[in-house]
This record gives C-alpha cells, sequence and structure tokens, in this order.
C-alpha cells in the first residue's frame, strides 16, 4: 500500500442531488466541515433545523492496488466475518426464491434490508471496523462512535475506494453531530488496534478468561433439573478448569415468558439449579433473549401493544426460530419495565451471576422513533448494562460496535454444529447461518477484539456420540477456540471423556498461553503463527475439511 497521504471526500445527501466537498460547506439547510489529523477522519454536520439525511459518507483513496487482504466486519456476531480477496464477492440473499425469504425471515438476521450486495467482484462492505492487508502492514478503519448510527465500511478494490458512511435511515437530527468519526490508522497488527482502542475511548477489557459448561448442545431446548444436575456433577467430578454453568434456552415456557419456568422439568424452579451450581464453586448463568418474544408465548397473546409492527400493522418477525420470532418495542415503557422485573428476579431472586443474552439485533431490526439502528441498538445495550449492574453479560446476535464496552463477554461468530459446515441446502441460505466453519474463521479473523470485551467463540466439542465432527475436526475446533477465545466453554457431558479426550483437552489448554498470533488464509489453507514458551510456533490447517496439515 502507497503511504502516501489520504485523499477525503465527503458527500451529504438530503432530499436533494448530493453536495461534494474536501474542506467546508454552507448552506440554508445545514454547514459541514471535513477533517483529518493523520490518525483519523471527521465529517462534522450542523443541521439548521430538524432534517433527514439519505447519506453522510467519506470517500478515501489509500493507495491500493488489488494484491491485498481485506477484512470487513460483518453486520452482527454471526455473520460471517473473514478476509476477503479482490476477486470475491459477498453474496446476500438475492439468491433465495422470495417464497423462502417470507417464509424463514432470512432478511431479518443481517443487513440484507438496508445494505446492498454488489454482483461486482472486490466490491466488498462491512460495520464498524475494516482493514486493508499487505503482509504485516495494516491499514485500519475503525468507527469512534456508533452512537447516532452504525458505520458502513465498503471498499471498491477495483476503482482504489474505501467508504465510510453513517447509517442513518429513519434518523432525525437537529444538534451538530459527527456524522463520520473514524480512526484511520497504519502499522503492525498490534499497534493499529491498540491505538484505535485508546482513541475510541473505551477502556480495555478486564474480563479474564473463563471456562465452564453451557447445556444448548448437549441438550439444545430439552433440558431437566435431572439433566442439569447431572453434568454438573460430571463437571464438578472431572477435575477440569471450571468457573461457569449455564443454563440455556429451555428452562422457560416459551420464549418471552422467562419467569414462567416450566414445572414439569424443574419442579422446584432454576433457582434451586443456582444454588447447587454454587455449592460447587462455580459462577450460574442463564441464557435470555431479552428483545424478543414467540408466537406461542403468553406475551405475545397478552400484550400485542409490546411488539414492534410492520409496514402492514402485524408483528413485526425477528426470524424464524421457536414458533416464530417477534421484535418487542423498547420503545415502550411498559416492556421496560417488564424486563427490569424479569432482571431484578433472575439476577437478584433467582441469584443468577451471569446472563447470556441472545437475539439482541432484534433490539435495531428497524428504524423507530425518529432513530437509527445504531441508536437504537447502542441505548439498548446501555439499557442492559444498567439492568445487570455489576453482573456479568455475555452478548450474542449483536452488531459488536454497540457491545464495545457494555458487554463482559460476547459471542464473534455463529453457532457451531454438529457437523462441520451444515447441509448443502443450508450453505445456500443467511451469512447468519449455523456453521462450525465459519464460526471458525469468525474467531482467528476477529481476534483482535479481545481489547474492548472477551470473546466468546462458541463452545468446544469432544464427545463421540450424537455429533458428526471428525476428531480432526473436533481437534482443530478446540485448538483455535483456545488460541484465540476468552470464553472457552463445553457442552459435553466431560465425565466420559476417555484418556485421549482428557488428553487433546489438556493440549488445547496449553494454547491459552500463546501470545503475538497471526493468521493467514490462502484458499482453503489456514495459517496460524503464534508465541509460546519462548518458541514461535505454526500451525496449519485446511479450513475446507477443518483438519490439520502436518
Amino acid at each position: 500500500m502507497d503511504r502516501s497521504e489520504h485523499k477525503y471526500t465527503a458527500v451529504i445527501r438530503t432530499e436533494g442531488a448530493a453536495v461534494r466537498f474536501t474542506d467546508r460547506y454552507d448552506c440554508a439547510l445545514f454547514s459541514a466541515s471535513l477533517e483529518a489529523d493523520g490518525e483519523s477522519v471527521t465529517l462534522r454536520v450542523e443541521p439548521k433545523r430538524e432534517l433527514c439525511f439519505r447519506e453522510l459518507s467519506v470517500y478515501d483513496e489509500p493507495g491500493i492496488d488489488g494484491s491485498e487482504k481485506y477484512f470487513l466486519n460483518g453486520y452482527q456476531s454471526w455473520t460471517d466475518s473473514r478476509e476477503w480477496t479482490s476477486g470475491e464477492k459477498m453474496r446476500g440473499i438475492d439468491h433465495i426464491p422470495a417464497v423462502l425469504v417470507r417464509k424463514y425471515n432470512f432478511d431479518k438476521y443481517g443487513d440484507y434490508n438496508f445494505a446492498r450486495y454488489s454482483p461486482r467482484s472486490g466490491d466488498l462492505h462491512g460495520w464498524t471496523y475494516a482493514y486493508i492487508r499487505r503482509g504485516s502492514d495494516f491499514l485500519l478503519y475503525g468507527s469512534l462512535s456508533e452512537g447516532c448510527g452504525f458505520t458502513k465500511i465498503s471498499l471498491f478494490s477495483e476503482r482504489k475506494r474505501v467508504k465510510l458512511s453513517r447509517e442513518c435511515e429513519g434518523a432525525v437530527y437537529s444538534q451538530p453531530f459527527d456524522a463520520i468519526s473514524c480512526a484511520v490508522l497504519r502499522g503492525s497488527e498490534n499497534e493499529v488496534f491498540a491505538r484505535w482502542q485508546e482513541l475510541s475511548g473505551i477502556p480495555v477489557s478486564g474480563a479474564p478468561q473463563i471456562r465452564g459448561y453451557t447445556s444448548w448442545y448437549r441438550h439444545y431446548q430439552d433440558i431437566s433439573a435431572e439433566k442439569l444436575l447431572h453434568d454438573l456433577d460430571a463437571l464438578t467430578a472431572s477435575g477440569m478448569a471450571a468457573d461457569i454453568f449455564q443454563i440455556d434456552d429451555g428452562y422457560q415456557t416459551a420464549v418471552g415468558d422467562w419467569l414462567s419456568t416450566d414445572e414439569k422439568k424443574f419442579p422446584d424452579g432454576v433457582a434451586a439449579i443456582a444454588e447447587q451450581i454454587h455449592s460447587r464453586g462455580l459462577k450460574a448463568g442463564l441464557w435470555l433473549a431479552p428483545f424478543v418474544c414467540e408466537k406461542n408465548s403468553d406475551l405475545y397473546e397478552l400484550h400485542p401493544e409490546w411488539l414492534l409492527k410492520d409496514t402492514d400493522g402485524s408483528p413485526l418477525a425477528a426470524g424464524c426460530n421457536w414458533s416464530g420470532s417477534f421484535a418487542l418495542d423498547l420503545g415502550n415503557e411498559e416492556v421496560r419495565d417488564y424486563l427490569r422485573n424479569v432482571f431484578d428476579t433472575v439476577l437478584g431472586k433467582w441469584g443468577f451471576d451471569l446472563v447470556k443474552l441472545d437475539f439482541l439485533y432484534a433490539a435495531c431490526i428497524r428504524p423507530s422513533g425518529g432513530k437509527s439502528r445504531g441508536q437504537l441498538m447502542c441505548e439498548a445495550m446501555d439499557f442492559l448494562r444498567e439492568l445487570c449492574g455489576e453482573k456479568l453479560i455475555l452478548g450474542c446476535g449483536v452488531p459488536l460496535g454497540a457491545a464495545f464496552g457494555k458487554a463482559d463477554y460476547c459471542r464473534i461468530g455463529c453457532d457451531v454444529g454438529l457437523s462441520w459446515d451444515d447441509s448443502f441446502v443450508m450453505r445456500q441460505t443467511h451469512r447468519e447461518r449455523v456453521s462450525t466453519k465459519n464460526s471458525l474463521l469468525n474467531t482467528v479473523f476477529r481476534r483482535q477484539l479481545r481489547n474492548f470485551f472477551g470473546s466468546d467463540p462458541d463452545v468446544f466439542l469432544l464427545r463421540e456420540d450424537n455429533i458428526s465432527l471428525s476428531p480432526a475436526q473436533k481437534q482443530t475446533l478446540a485448538y483455535l477456540n483456545h488460541l484465540f477465545g476468552s470464553v472457552l466453554f463445553t457442552s459435553d457431558d466431560v465425565g466420559t471423556y476417555s484418556d485421549a479426550q482428557k488428553r487433546l483437552h489438556l493440549s488445547a489448554e496449553r494454547l491459552t498461553a500463546a501470545e503475538g498470533a497471526e493468521a493467514d488464509l490462502n484458499g482453503s489453507e489456514l495459517t496460524v503463527r503464534f508465541s509460546l514458551e519462548g518458541r514461535r510456533r505454526e500451525l496449519r490447517f485446511d479450513i475446507a475439511a477443518g483438519k490439520r496439515i502436518k
């Protein structure tokens, strides 16, 4: 990459024609200034009355030639996020028949309704941060504020341009604001990411690595007090290091009815399980999806006024999970009061220490109340932090920039699967689908975010039953999770581990001491380099097959 000065041009569009400028602009509707100081670029806009903008962008010409590797952060936790080349295309959901999109709500999980997926090779986009890499030289673009709208970063490799845009649909602006506020930094990987954090003003995450168990991939929703206590006893008897035992989906009578426990599964309630977890010296975790409810819930039936509405006045779908997933209206104070009671009960009366908060993107599934998606998501994360106080938050299914400094831990990839890359049919769907392969690539290429929160790469699985992963794929999953993750959970009955499985777990554990990890993806070959015990080491994997290359 050429280290010449950046060439910035601002573009602002209201209802009329777009205006372009490189310094300052003033008209009857607004005034604006574009400033760069060598480490950041800022587009400052001062509306002269209430305004909605159709575009707020800054173009850069950073001196790329198309030979570099490009990383553009996907919209939310589950969105596939890896390094790309100029010969590749990002695929949205245009190839899926509209009838299937409507049936399964594929468009609700990602950015498909508000970001254009270009058919041109090398035209790529992402959110909050991106980098261009040539060898060990990084050019990082990192948003310094998502509070008034998400920052979209588009790269046009053939035209050698980068575009920084404020997602502003639905937002009404009346006060001066930074339409673009973005760090632009060159240097080594450690240099640019450390400096980005300094400029952001977000303290370095002090979240330690945590180890433990989650019930989801062992039982899915088919959990009970008996099953969980069996797994708890197995974990504590195993001698494996553990901090947290987390109960996942399935304890409640319906998604949304969080205080209505399934009495057949948990005759003494889940608080009794929390007590048992504490008696083993572990923290107790509980899964919630606070911003959605399912169609078969009492909440959906009794409080239709609590639901966000679609353009036709019907409840707004947030996906196709359970009996149907629908978004709650956080602008309704009754919804907030309901959630205050839920969190007071779960964290106070029931005594849980950590909440895994899932499907959080539903808080910003569409603009509302004169606020953009980014504004809504950031405010929702502030609300969750307020509700949880000093208790731990493990965020999931969330646009990551909104979780910086708000979540103690955060998922950085999609769900792993019990097979390596799911079925052929599922591979043709959205970027947020279940995939062990995609989850691991996200773990590798979002590795730098451990400064902003403890990174959750999802679970590692070593068991033999109810799984289609090969021994080599289990090793790959365990190794990469331990190299790059802060949340090291399994979802196995660890009491059944053989001596070979225990040895594999110990060999993965040793990798948590690795430092200075770097990664490179060429085709399907993933190379990871790191320092361990005073030596520089290298691991290579065939990521398509999920096996280590000797």
